[in-house]
């Protein structure tokens, strides 16, 4: 019987099975949400499909990105925008920019700058509201240094 190196390393670090840690398509991912908006006189609705291979279920996962806090600068770091590239616009609305993930942190952070490059572990699970675009947010994020 062959057991995958990822159940093998879950199994000897004593996490469960559903963790996945340096997930490469987890932009591709992302990026393959699709968004459609439906808006009559009387209701607004966004629905939402994820992709084959996106977890029902929260997964931990890390992933890379880069920064756009979302706290003044001076404050502490709670919240905060990743974006799979530097030159994207996290806050423009246009779903051609690629996705943009939004990120709570387990911890407050006292200074992340805006486009640091930081990697993140944390809890990705699917946004089902029917009133926003956002449809994935890492929760519990820590920076992994």
């Amino acid at each position: 019987m062959q057991i995958s190196r990822l159940a093998l390393s879950a199994a000897t670090l004593g996490v469960s099975t559903n963790v996945v840690f340096a997930q490469p398509d987890t932009w591709a991912l992302l990026n393959g949400i699709q968004i459609d908006e439906i808006v009559t006189e009387t209701s607004y609705e966004v629905r939402k499909t994820w992709p084959k291979g996106f977890a029902d279920e929260a997964v931990e996962i890390e992933i890379t990105g880069y920064a756009a806090p979302l706290t003044p600068e001076g404050e502490a770091l709670r919240e905060l925008i990743l974006v799979s590239d530097m030159g994207l616009c996290p806050f423009c609305g246009d779903p051609d920019h690629n996705a943009a993930l939004q990120v709570q942190l387990a911890d407050a952070l006292p200074f992340v700058t805006e486009n640091q490059r930081i990697t993140l572990r944390g809890t990705l699970s699917k946004v089902h509201d029917p009133e926003t675009w956002q449809a994935a947010i890492l929760r519990d994020a820590r920076i992994v240094p």
